[in-house]
């Protein structure tokens, strides 16, 4: 008759319970020793390698280069409760950081969706989106929001505080 590893370690367990044993602590114990030395022991896992970093996280990276790129159009601080001009880009980036697309998603004012446009162009090669890029994929699309004030100068939502 065949049984299985398990159920043999059931029964040593019940039989072991079962001898007579005075106390709870030489039962637990003894059948811990019967099960260990019935049951193969777990091979040990592999260590998990820290989790990629985030789209969110990646985006952050690509604002902070956006805006070093462009400092002088850019402001810092609270954003005004009135905002004149929000412009929604869709950025491409290829694995090697080219930004090889950049397009306008949405926008009601011309002016600062080619101001937009061109401050994406001004930044050169983006951080490499390769963490983020499946086997077979050679590019990443996102979009980027940039907040203007009065005077065409922008804030990236991916580093934007409260408004």
């Amino acid at each position: 008759m065949f049984t299985s590893i398990r159920t043999r370690a059931a029964l040593l367990l019940l039989l072991a319970a079962l001898g007579g044993c005075s106390t709870v602590q030489p039962v637990a114990s003894t059948a811990k020793r019967i099960v260990a030395a019935i049951l193969p022991t777990p091979e040990t896992e592999a260590p998990v390698p820290p989790p990629s970093p985030t789209l969110d996280a990646y985006k952050a990276e690509v604002a902070q280069h956006v805006m070093r790129a462009n400092s002088g159009q850019t402001f810092s601080g609270r954003l005004p409760p009135m905002l004149p001009a929000i412009v929604v880009v869709n950025i491409t980036v290829g694995e090697d950081g080219e930004l090889q697309d950049v397009v306008v998603q949405r926008s009601r004012d011309p002016d600062a969706s080619e101001v937009a446009l061109a401050s994406m162009r001004r930044t050169g090669r983006l951080p490499r989106p390769s963490h983020l890029l499946a086997a077979n994929m050679r590019a990443l699309t996102f979009s980027e929001t940039f907040l203007f004030d009065h005077q065409y100068r922008f804030q990236l939502r991916s580093l934007a505080g409260p408004q």
